[in-house]
């Protein structure tokens, strides 16, 4: 029920909120820029862009999208999760040409921002629940086979000319053969801080982020080995398909104006275009929903995000950083987490991060580019391994066969296609076996349930047919009006299958609904048999 200690009284206006919380705020804000430093200008690179493009997003999303969106906590900015998005639509619209690839890019970006908008204005924010829970992680643990695959190289500072997932991977070993010494030494050591650094017990050493303390120590071994000068490829014959150095620090502009480049649009009659702006919107604005859902969990005051808000705000904090040459912005999980591990109250944690960003590129430039490459690639390998960890394929093992199945299937079209083909492999096997189970098909994409309200503090839901991820949005619309305080009993009794997307989201509901001061039960589990042992797995009623 209510606790009064987790709660907070939400200010009227957002200058109250500043007023009431700028301490506590901007010590967060700055905590939080010093881990988004590094990751913005490792995200810039790994996608094709330069690496101010990524601080460029991050001042927006901070200091723009922070005062519109409809989130409490959440940090804006780039993310390893729109990598390969990126990636794959410079090489394919640029063929060859990096900065014409990136200019197009950014075309691609304003629009898919403007799209964006869009979807805010007609609340599509729901629509993140057609998506099955499974084929979202496999989404993801390809991003991160895929990030690994591109970052492994650049660790040992060794460029290969493969673009697609498969030339990256059977190149490594070839890469990996001509590795640079300074540079691998370099990337091997900011990995062990990378894992080691969080398990650290002394306070005050933990109050120091492990990508800050990579990038200093980066830099200082950076100095010590000359990397500035450093010219290993000229000592020995170097394959064609591969390129060391010449330069292995970051490279920008001497001033921030010199890093604001217009987009191209001229590609806007190709399908390739289109096809980037389809996937640019899609991924970043499901990413964006479901972390925004997940910072919620995290708010130890029990705020509830809009979420239709956020996308309208991310939209246009898209549409503009594309403009001025930045790479798309979602909700981000880490600097999220982070910035309510270290205190947030309010939206402007996310102003002063973005704020405090914009102050460090403008004052101390010339620090960024003595940063070695090597130090952001191992950044984005830990990134990539985390999202393809042994233990996410251990979880989906946990909730059922089938959903093992589901997520490497995914991650096997995303591998083997790219990211949209994948997601669609993965629904669409999802729905086939579903038909398979005996789904009817005309309750594949339309549910059928009852709500019904016994006095003013009851209501029942009786679900009868299937409920699965391709058909429960109604439901979960019309459970978003019900009000807070209530008694709600989810029957389930008449129900042929439940599958796991809307056993999660039931168990979610419950809650959440819970800390609003409210009361939810499911009953009817026992007409039931579950295809797992996990208490959310998938189930269907007893023959």
């Amino acid at each position: 029920m209510n606790n009064p200690l987790t709660k907070m009284a939400v200010p009227k206006t957002a200058w109250a909120g500043l007023q009431q919380n700028w301490q506590s705020d901007m010590f967060a804000g700055f905590l939080v820029f010093l881990i988004a430093l590094p990751l913005c200008l490792g995200v810039a690179m790994a996608s094709g862009f330069p690496p101010m493009a990524g601080i460029i997003t991050a001042c927006v999303g901070g200091l723009l999208v922070s005062r519109i969106n409809g989130t409490y906590l959440t940090v804006t900015g780039p993310a390893a999760g729109l990598i390969v998005v990126i990636f794959t639509a410079v090489h394919a619209l640029g063929q060859g040409d990096a900065m014409a690839g990136y200019r197009y890019t950014l075309a691609a970006i304003v629009v898919a921002g403007i799209l964006q908008i869009g979807l805010g204005v007609y609340k599509a924010g729901r629509l993140s629940a057609f998506f099955p829970a499974s084929v979202i992680h496999g989404l993801l643990a390809a991003i991160g086979i895929i990030i690994m695959a591109k970052q492994i190289t650049v660790m040992a500072g060794v460029a290969t000319e493969g673009v697609t997932l498969i030339s990256s991977i059977t190149q490594i070993p070839h890469g990996l053969a001509f590795f640079v010494p300074e540079t691998t030494f370099i990337g091997l050591v900011s990995l062990g801080i990378l894992i080691g650094w969080p398990r650290m017990e002394h306070p005050l050493l933990k109050r120091i982020p492990a990508p800050i303390l990579v990038i200093l120590i980066g830099i200082v071994l950076g100095q010590w080995f000359g990397l500035a000068s450093l010219r290993p490829g000229e000592n020995f014959m170097v394959p064609k398909d591969l390129a060391i150095g010449p330069n292995f620090l970051v490279e920008i502009p001497d001033s921030l104006l010199a890093s604001l480049f217009l987009p191209d649009f001229s590609k806007m009659g190709t399908l390739a275009f289109w096809e980037s702006v389809v996937a640019i919107c899609l991924v970043g604005s499901l990413e964006t929903l479901l972390i925004a859902t997940a910072v919620d969990k995290l708010d130890p005051y029990r705020r509830y995000s809009d979420l239709n808000r956020d996308l309208f705000a991310v939209g246009i904090g898209n549409t503009v950083a594309g403009m001025l040459g930045g790479l798309p912005m979602i909700a981000e999980i880490v600097r999220s987490s982070a910035n309510i591990d270290n205190g947030a109250k309010t939206g402007w944690a996310n102003f002063f991060h973005g704020g405090f960003l914009l102050l460090f590129v403008a004052m101390f430039p010339r620090l960024i580019d003595k940063i070695p490459l090597a130090s952001l690639a191992a950044l984005l390998v830990h990134t990539g391994f985390r999202l393809a960890s042994p233990r996410t394929f251990a979880h989906s093992l946990d909730r059922g066969k089938e959903q093992l199945a589901l997520f490497l299937i995914t991650i096997a079209g995303v591998l083997a296609t790219n990211m949209l083909a994948g997601v669609l492999i993965g629904i669409a096997a999802k729905l086939l076996i579903h038909l398979g189970r005996g789904v009817a098909i005309n309750n594949l994409l339309k549910i059928s349930y009852r709500l019904e309200r016994k006095d003013e503090t009851h209501y029942i839901i009786r679900i009868s047919g299937s409920a699965i991820f391709s058909n429960f949005i109604a439901l979960k619309s019309e459970l978003s009006e019900l009000p807070d305080g209530k008694m709600i009993i989810f029957d389930l009794s008449e129900a042929y299958l439940i599958d796991h997307t809307v056993m999660e989201f039931i168990d979610g509901f419950r809650s959440d609904y819970a800390e609003r001061g409210g009361y939810c039960e499911i009953h009817g589990l026992l007409h039931h048999e579950a295809y797992a042992d996990h208490e959310l797995a998938a189930r269907r009623q007893k023959i």
